[in-house]
């Protein structure tokens, strides 16, 4: 390889490499314990490619997920404009409609992004964005509990496999350091679903009696259709191979190539291995994870999906307070997750960040719980927000992080997501009269158990890194099963 300004081979300048900087090696074996030469790629470079990746992906990202969110969403929106009341639906139906999502949804996750390279991304994710829209349009025609059940059902299977096949692509596309805004971009998607959602709502359900059609009707078909409109941007957005994508310059190809030489020794072998799933289910940092998603979207689906209903119900505002003043919490949520995700990729603080968040969320589902003065409670609604995204986020972020190769991290993400949004069921049946007293208490007590569980990896994150550089300066017997991915004495885990 012809070397340049941009492309130095040089082992004593790349071991001067500040961090977060790219390092990439040149030999073909990208698991070696060592380097002979190392190739490190000019700085400005790098952020102009990174530049470009996000200029072409995260948009898409961001369009892909809020629409994603908003269609699985909308029937809360949809019950207020006149769907309750046309197909006759009673409480209890009306929740098992809304949880009943979560049985196929979750079903679905651990099968799709195991296969998805062997179906390839933007064919996965472009099929998957198709169906949940074509599925958003027929729910609008639904005249009974039965079809809607069925409509929820199906919107699940076709929703499933999106989240972790988006977030291991996004693996597959940027470098671990690079990773956390990149997830901030998706989980923003979601906050703006949260504050725009009654809006856009709003605006779709002064319609009115159309065509026959009532005004919840409109919702479904008109959401559905703008959804369906991402499909082709997916399609033609999500290359199966970036570094071989038509839009970069001769230059940045090479720096691309170099940068895919250096992940394989964190993405590993792209050829399916039941090796690594069954590694990655006898691994107890795969249910510590889980438990941890599975607590943080207690909160997560709690406080999000009911917040206009504590703040009406619980807190005593109108519904057009509630609905107003429940924008300014979900904006705060969303403005946290960047914050917390620049900390990480900047310092590599990861369960660290998350740790800290969860206990404001401590803090605020006390005062949520026990206190009368609804101004303080309304102030913890802002305490609660600080990790509402982040917990979801910062974890998967994590996992993704310490996991690899490929078929291990994707076993771990499939299953974290999967064990995760079982929370969706969960929390509306803990979130059932108001003033929410119940519900307060399982977010507080799931907070306290994220703690307990990011206290308890964080420990042994820090352990093992240590005892990876008392082996490699030879302060220690070299006890180590493996010197592949996360058994190499260069792979250092995020904490």
């Amino acid at each position: 390889m012809a070397t340049d300004e941009k492309f130095v081979v040089d082992p004593e300048l790349a071991a001067e490499v500040p961090a977060g900087e790219t390092k990439l090696g040149t030999q073909d074996d990208a698991n070696s314990e060592s380097a002979a030469n190392v190739v490190v790629v000019d700085p400005a470079l790098q952020k102009r490619i990174v530049r470009k990746l996000d200029i072409r992906m995260a948009p898409l990202f961001c369009a892909l997920y809020f629409f994603s969110y908003l269609d699985r969403s909308n029937i809360g929106n949809a019950a207020v404009a006149g769907l309750n009341d046309q197909l006759k639906l009673s409480g209890s139906q009306y929740s098992t409609a809304v949880s009943v999502f979560f049985a196929t949804y979750v079903l679905s996750m651990v099968p799709l992004v195991l296969l998805l390279r062997k179906i390839k991304t933007h064919r996965a994710i472009t099929v998957m964005a198709a169906a949940w829209s074509i599925v958003t349009i027929g729910t609008a025609f639904v005249r009974s509990y039965e079809s809607l059940v069925a409509c929820r059902l199906i919107l699940g299977l076709c929703e499933g496999g999106f989240f972790p096949c988006i977030s291991l692509y996004i693996t597959m596309v940027y470098n671990r350091e690079e990773q956390g805004i990149r997830f901030a971009y998706l989980f923003a998607a979601t906050a703006f679903s949260g504050m725009f959602g009654g809006l856009i709502a709003t605006g779709i359900t002064r319609i009115g009696q159309a065509a026959g059609l009532l005004p919840w009707s409109w919702l479904y078909i008109i959401e559905g259709i703008i959804s369906l409109a991402v499909v082709p941007w997916a399609w033609y957005g999500l290359p199966e191979y970036v570094a071989k994508a038509r839009w970069w310059t001769p230059e940045e190809r090479q720096a691309m190539e170099l940068r895919e030489s250096k992940r394989r020794e964190y993405m590993g072998e792209e050829e399916f291995d039941w090796t690594q799933v069954r590694s990655a289910l006898k691994d107890w940092r795969l249910y510590t994870g889980a438990l941890i998603q599975f607590f943080q979207d207690i909160i997560l689906y709690g406080f999000s999906t009911f917040l206009p209903s504590i703040l009406r119900n619980g807190l005593g505002y109108s519904t057009l307070e509630a609905q107003y003043l429940s924008v300014p919490v979900y904006f705060l949520g969303g403005v946290a997750f960047f914050v917390g995700a620049k900390i990480g990729d900047k310092w590599g603080f990861r369960g660290t960040t998350l740790l800290v968040l969860d206990i404001f969320a401590v803090v605020g589902y006390a005062l949520l719980a026990t206190v009368d003065n609804n101004g303080v409670k309304y102030m913890a609604c802002y305490l609660i927000a600080l990790p509402l995204y982040c917990g979801p986020g910062f974890n998967e972020t994590w996992i993704v992080n310490n996991f690899t190769p490929h078929y291990r991290r994707a076993t771990a993400l499939g299953l974290s997501q999967a064990i995760g949004n079982v929370a969706g069921v969960v929390a509306p049946q803990v979130y059932r009269q108001a003033p929410y007293i119940l519900g307060h208490w399982s977010s507080f007590f799931s907070a306290v158990a994220c703690i307990v569980l990011i206290s308890v990896q964080l420990v042994f994150y820090r352990f093992q890194n240590r005892k990876k550089e008392q082996i490699a300066r030879g302060e220690r017997p070299d006890d180590r099963k493996g010197t592949q991915y996360e058994d190499n004495l260069d792979f250092r885990y995020v904490y």
